[in-house]
């Protein structure tokens, strides 16, 4: 079969070769599957050039998310069948409970074998079954950046009916977080650099959008629009850079999550603002296999549809990736496998 590897003799996005690996073959409790489509996130591009956290074993195949049919079963499987349609769990071992340090390192793409290949074994437990009325492609941009907005609103934000949201940019977990802030009825606020990205949003659901650009103390904006009472929810994708400004535009009492690190790891933070305002900051790293169950239901039942950008054939991958980096998309890049 083909598949992707990154391979550390090369720098940055040449790191990624497109080689022959033997078929692979599903031992007991495992499962083989064609994959169709797999989706980047910004992660992707900080693993392919080496800079996300720990250094990832190489060569290995990158990307977490993608999706696709089960073609073959080993012994003992129960939890799905020849010509399932399923995407794999961001984390293999992360089934539910709390986040552990054995089960950051069962994560696809980063710590083991992610899924840009013709074909993936995967334990059945780590894999969940995809909406019926999605694509593949769709179906391909769920397992990190929509299960990260879903657990950073719903399971760990106690989104409610009324709440107003906060979202940085329009990439893909903050329009899976647009998406489902309107499905439970919250209000959005939005902020892009761009004027037809902030008109796109809107068509989606954004009460509000501000061009951060044009508006660099958008958090003052934030707070007039508000009536000086701040947003229940704020979706930090930004990092340290945003951040401080974000816990001006939040609440008393309102929720931070800490998603993003598009403006860097470390910097200034008044951390006395969320002492003083009783903020509460939460770190989101994606979620288990049932929440993302759980979210499907969600998705199935409402009939949501994910916003995808622009697909690339297989063939394409390290351009896919390059336009990731440019920032000129709207919602997820997806490839086509």
């Amino acid at each position: 079969m083909q598949a992707y590897e990154l391979r550390n003799d090369q720098p940055g996005l040449e790191a990624l070769t497109l080689v022959e690996r033997p078929d692979p073959q599903p031992q007991v409790g495992q499962v083989l599957v064609k994959m169709h489509a797999a989706s980047l996130n910004y992660r992707d591009l900080l693993v392919t050039k080496g800079a996300y956290g720990s250094q990832a074993v190489q060569p290995i195949v990158p990307l977490s998310d993608g999706a696709g049919e089960v073609v073959a079963v080993g012994s003992g499987v129960t939890r799905v069948q020849i010509g399932d349609r399923v995407a794999g769990a961001f984390m293999q071992t992360f089934l539910a409970g709390e986040l552990t340090p054995e089960k950051v390192k069962s994560a696809l793409g980063g710590a083991i074998d992610g899924v840009l290949a013709e074909y993936v074994v995967f334990s059945e437990q780590g894999i969940v079954k995809i909406p019926a009325h999605l694509s593949y492609e769709e179906a391909a941009t769920l397992p990190c950046a929509a299960v990260t907005a879903w657990n950073a609103l719903v399971a760990e934000g106690q989104l409610k009916a009324g709440d107003t949201v906060l979202l940085q940019g329009t990439g893909g977990v903050s329009l899976f977080a647009l998406q489902f802030a309107r499905m439970m009825g919250a209000t959005v606020i939005i902020t892009s650099s761009s004027d037809d990205k902030l008109e796109r949003a809107k068509q989606l659901g954004a009460a509000v959008g501000i061009n951060y650009k044009t508006t660099p103390n958008w958090e003052e904006a934030v707070w007039a629009l508000t009536d000086h009472r701040g947003v229940d929810h704020v979706i930090e994708v930004g990092g340290s850079n945003t951040l401080s400004q974000s816990l001006r535009a939040v609440r008393y009492g309102g929720r931070i999550a800490l998603i993003g690190v598009l403006t860097g790891t470390a910097g200034d933070v008044k951390t006395s603002a969320i002492l003083h305002k009783h903020v509460r900051v939460q770190g989101i790293y994606v979620g288990s296999r049932d929440l993302f169950e759980t979210m499907n239901r969600a998705i199935a039942l409402h009939k949501m549809q994910p916003v995808i950008d622009r697909t690339f054939p297989f063939s394409a991958a390290k351009e896919a990736m390059r336009y990731l980096e440019s920032g000129a998309h709207f919602g997820k890049v997806v490839i086509t496998i």
